[in-house]
């Protein structure tokens, strides 16, 4: 019986970064995978090949409808698109061989199978043709990740009633496309297929898109994305999907109640979150406790209510977001190492990777409202950048919350090109504890994007330059 320091079951982001640490810091480490491939949801149906299919699409649309006003002339681009899929696998294959190879690089053993915590301590792990081994080790850490969030009475079949996975592997380009949920993954599966020529439709329980995102921010968001040509229905809820016609008919409901409607689709997504994956590890046998959503619950140091075993990632508190698992990663291996492991919840950001993009980290302005902070608000128009004046891409604006005592930035959100890219500049800053006058004094280079963060920064203070 193979015997560990630690083992992870589960190698999408949290798991794989988790158990490289370890090995980093002198632990003995495997990890069990399920999958043919490692990488976990992120690098095989998620966060990778979306964002491989969202720079195709934006290429494509950049191609048939803006490479003219800027003097390049080029026929009507045609879509291949198995040659577009190809594209994104081999990103996906990419990746998954940077993973083995990082496993291979560290010693980490990697045991194919499906992980059973059968105790503390120990793991049952049954194979592909149905083999069964147990190993042991010192930890273990649970790293199963999330599964598509179901609807009840909406079947997913991945083929026209599909999750995320059936949207990333489309074989034609759907006339109509119906997505229940505006949330993230929702909002950026149906920017692909719009592009691309379907018309697209979102149905949301809410009264809004984007829950938890800043309220302006997601209204503008939408006026965008209404622009683009999506069409949405707030508000409302999809309470079934007559699958018997050529055409599929999603009856949809006012959320308070009241008449109902038909709308046809040629695809259906269905994107209301996620959940965590528990299921067939043996965690109630084995005594860990899990939370009212079916979370894995644990303390400030990622423990469990058995010893010696830990969780992270999706299947625990918190967001489900690729980089918030790999910090916890870090941090428990590092805990478990008898080193102070540390995850900043207050600054991890996120990002819905469209065109534009919206990034943000820290507080909303009604999360501040709630809680009775003052502060003072700086906002700065892409309008009035001169990047995006000369690169005609003006849609959005930046906006900086901070303490109106202190200065102390609290959050920032930003609407806008590139913005996944320049809100990394704000989680340095807040990981600091600084202030919009600090920002506003830090030198940006002209002309650039992130030239709107100094000037929303100066805005907090009443002083921007350029509006």
């Amino acid at each position: 019986m193979a015997t560990y320091d630690l083992i992870v079951i589960g190698t999408g982001p949290g798991g794989y970064v988790c158990a490289i640490r370890a090995a980093q810091l002198g632990m003995k480490v495997a990890v069990v995978e399920k999958n043919p491939t490692l990488g976990g949801t992120c690098l095989n149906v998620g966060c990778m090949p979306s964002k491989a299919l969202l720079h195709a699409s934006e290429m494509f649309q950049e191609a048939g409808h803006s490479f003219a006003k800027m003097g390049i002339g080029v026929s009507a681009p045609k879509l291949d698109l198995p040659a577009m899929m190809g594209f994104k696998q081999q990103g996906i294959d990419g990746n998954v061989k940077g993973v083995e190879y990082l496993m291979k690089k560290n010693k980490i053993n990697v045991i194919s199978g499906t992980g059973r915590i059968l105790a503390a301590g120990r793991i049952e792990v049954t194979t592909a043709d149905g083999g069964k081994q147990t190993v042991e080790a010192k930890n273990i850490v649970i790293a199963t990740g999330s599964d598509v969030a179901k609807l009840k009475g909406v079947a997913i079949d991945e083929k026209r009633i599909v999750s995320s996975t059936g949207a990333l592997s489309l074989d034609k380009v759907p006339g109509k496309l119906l997505i229940i949920g505006a949330g993230v993954i929702g909002l950026e599966l149906g920017s692909v297929w719009r592009r691309l020529g379907a018309q697209v439709t979102v149905v949301e329980f809410l009264d809004r898109i984007l829950p938890g995102m800043d309220g302006e921010i997601a209204r503008q968001f939408q006026r965008i994305l209404e622009k683009q040509g999506f069409a949405f229905k707030l508000g409302a809820k999809v309470t079934g999907v007559d699958t018997s016609g050529e055409t599929l008919s999603a009856q949809v409901e006012p959320a308070a109640g009241g008449a109902g409607e038909t709308i046809e689709a040629d695809v259906v997504l269905v994107a209301i979150g996620r959940a965590p994956y528990t299921r067939d590890l043996g965690l109630k046998e084995a005594g860990v406790a899990l939370d009212n959503r079916g979370r894995v619950e644990i303390d400030k140091h990622f423990a469990t209510s058995v010893k010696g075993i830990y969780a992270i990632g999706d299947v625990v508190r918190g967001p489900m977001l690729a980089h918030k698992a790999e910090d916890e990663g870090v941090a428990c291996a590092e805990i478990l190492a008898g080193q102070a492991g540390h995850v900043s919840y207050d600054v991890i950001p996120s990002v819905i990777y469209t065109t534009p993009e919206v990034s943000s980290v820290g507080r909303t302005e009604e999360e501040l409202k709630q809680a009775g902070t003052a502060y003072a608000v700086g906002k700065f128009p892409f309008t009035a950048n001169g990047r995006s004046k000369v690169n005609q891409t003006t849609d959005g604006f930046v906006k900086i919350l901070a303490d109106a005592k202190t200065d102390r930035v609290l959050g920032v959100h930003i609407i806008g090109r590139e913005a996944g890219e320049m809100i990394q500049e704000a989680c340095v800053l807040m990981e600091f504890g600084g202030s919009a006058e600090d920002l506003a004094r830090t030198c940006h280079a002209h002309p650039t994007r992130s030239e709107a963060i100094k000037e929303a920064a100066l805005a907090v203070g009443k002083r921007a330059i350029h509006m």
